[in-house]
């Protein structure tokens, strides 16, 4: 279960929309109708940044700059359902409703087309930890995770999730990749990478869950979906934990020290 709700009222169900994102300076962004909302993670609280007229609509995206500091609103095509920078900043990558995945370049030409979705592809999440290794969901005629090789654009692994993929986020400490999905589940799965054993299943939403943002340190996942609430999930645990687990050394066990000793 979430760790904590808050309300997400006119929360707009769209799902060619990005209202979600958390930035470096642990500040939640969230347009809500025609307002965005920031919330502080640190200290727990909100604040209005802007509200616009009618006249000119609902906000379609939020997104903030590496600094933290700047925060980009706006609208976008219905024909781009996600776009999403590699670490390196040197490769962009876009999905659309076209069911087409485009690796693009930093001068904006397209170095590969890959056509194997059969639905809108809205998720995508570049590895942490290999370099030029995609992840892609596929909508709900296609219901896909995709592993895809972006020097090669060669399509590496294929994992039927049996429901809408919405979003996906990747550990930054172990291998394991987080999938939120609509239609018919509306919940959140943990996966082990590349083995894509389901390992964990996260439910409260009531709809499905069109956003996700992973906090600073990598341990929290916020969720929005339509049921107008906005979860915080303690999915990945500490990376810097993690870190220290992996490089502490390990004491040798004693053969069969479980069993009872005779005296």
């Amino acid at each position: 279960t979430s760790e904590r709700a808050l309300d997400a009222p006119d929360i707009v169900d769209d799902f060619y929309l990005n209202l979600l994102d958390w930035g470096s300076s642990n500040i939640v962004a969230i347009a809500l109708a025609r307002s965005v909302y920031l919330w502080d993670a640190s200290h727990g609280s909100t604040s209005e940044l802007v509200t616009v007229d009618e006249e000119h609509g609902l906000f379609t995206s939020v997104n903030w700059a590496p600094d933290g500091r700047h925060l980009a609103i706006g609208g976008h095509s219905q024909e781009v359902c996600g776009l999403k920078w590699s670490a390196s900043g040197q490769q962009l990558a876009s999905g659309g409703n076209d069911n087409l995945i485009h690796i693009w370049d930093r001068t904006h030409q397209w170095l590969h087309r890959m056509e194997e979705h059969t639905a809108a592809v809205r998720a995508l999440a570049w590895c942490p930890f290999q370099a030029n290794l995609l992840a892609s969901g596929g909508g709900g005629g296609d219901m896909s995770i995709k592993f895809w090789n972006t020097i090669t654009g060669a399509c590496l692994n294929s994992a039927n999730t049996y429901a809408q993929v919405c979003g996906l986020l990747w550990s930054k400490s172990e291998r394991e990749l987080l999938s939120s999905h609509g239609f018919t589940g509306n919940q959140l799965t943990l996966w082990k990478y590349p083995s894509m054993v389901k390992t964990a299943e996260l439910r409260g939403h009531t709809s499905r869950v069109l956003f996700l943002a992973q906090s600073p340190d990598g341990c929290t996942v916020a969720s929005a979906a339509g049921d107008e609430t906005l979860r915080f999930w303690n999915v990945f645990g500490d990376p810097a934990e993690a870190a220290r687990e992996k490089s502490a050394p390990k004491a040798n066990s004693e053969p069969f020290s479980w069993v009872n000793r005779i005296r």
